[in-house]
């Protein structure tokens, strides 16, 4: 009687661990297909945060060259305008030194427009203060600021995605360390709710930064 009762506890234990192999199998299928999609997903999303850094630099480098530009044309009509306070030209050639000086004024205003422009991007100027093409299109540039805001947009998600791809791990290794623990069912039990709370927060992680994403 007794042989049979441990008999029917033994064959009890034994299913009751291939229904936790069982369903630890499919979480560590179906979390790891998630961590694949998320990997796939963060790994675009680290494309477009590394050409949002390159074009920080790039624009940031755009932008210096106007100053440096506008700089120059300060200085030249400063000297323009010492000729004329210093009598070093002659009063017929006044006119044409002022007109030069006009013309280097407008330069300076030009390259202070393009520099606002390449700072703060075509949309925040509006299409009336538009100075600056690409390629001959005009309104098209985004500003250092913007690729500022969103590389940091991107950084913030990725961050997001690698903390959901390290909870994606853990709970794949707790699904592995299930199947092995055989003929412990109770044990078994719990880390199939630790593999679900563990692969539940690696979702939602990884949700959240897919919606961070610009």
């Amino acid at each position: 009687m007794f042989q049979n009762k441990n008999n029917r506890e033994t064959v009890e234990v034994s299913v009751a661990s291939e229904r936790a192999e069982a369903v630890g199998g499919v979480l560590i299928a179906l979390f790891a297909a998630l961590m694949a999609i998320s990997q796939m997903v963060n790994g675009e999303l680290e494309e477009e945060m590394m050409i949002a850094h390159n074009n920080v630099v790039s624009y940031s480098s755009w932008y210096q060259s106007k100053s440096i530009k506008e700089s120059l044309k300060e200085s030249e009509l400063e000297y323009l305008s010492a000729l004329i306070s210093t009598g070093m030209v002659t009063k017929e050639n006044i006119p044409d030194i002022r007109e030069k000086m006009a013309v280097v004024k407008n330069k300076i205003g030009k390259y202070g427009a393009e520099k606002i422009e390449i700072l703060n991007g075509s949309a925040f100027v509006g299409k009336e203060n538009w100075k600056q093409d690409i390629e001959g299109e005009m309104g098209v540039i985004t500003g250092v600021k913007e690729w500022q805001q969103l590389a940091a947009t991107y950084d913030y998600a990725t961050k997001k995605f690698d903390y959901g791809m390290l909870f994606f791990q853990i709970c794949i290794v707790l699904g592995a360390v299930c199947i092995i623990l055989y003929d412990n069912p109770i044990l078994q039990k719990s880390l199939i709710v630790f593999m679900i709370i563990f692969g539940i927060t690696g979702t939602i992680l990884s949700i959240y930064g897919y919606l961070l994403a610009p």
